[in-house]
């Protein structure tokens, strides 16, 4: 195996959407570094079987309803 080419393996704390968190293994970030997740099994409609519990601020339908909020269409 070719060494100096693999991405570093380190521990990250995740946060789920109802605020509890567990620590696991990844390349993403840093070490120690926190992901706090926006959708995940405990809200996604895929795994609940309902609506989302969503808070998406900075997502296209957010977006989309700021662009368009003046346009007077409810």
């Amino acid at each position: 195996m070719k060494t100096d080419i693999h991405p570093e393996y380190h521990e990250i704390t995740v946060v789920m959407t109802d605020g509890t968190t567990y620590k696991t293994r990844s390349t993403w970030g840093s070490p120690g570094d926190t992901m706090k997740l926006d959708i995940d099994p405990n809200s996604h409609p895929a795994w609940t079987g309902g609506d989302a519990r969503i808070n998406s601020q900075d997502g296209q339908v957010a977006k989309f309803n700021k662009k368009f909020e003046g346009f007077g269409l409810k």
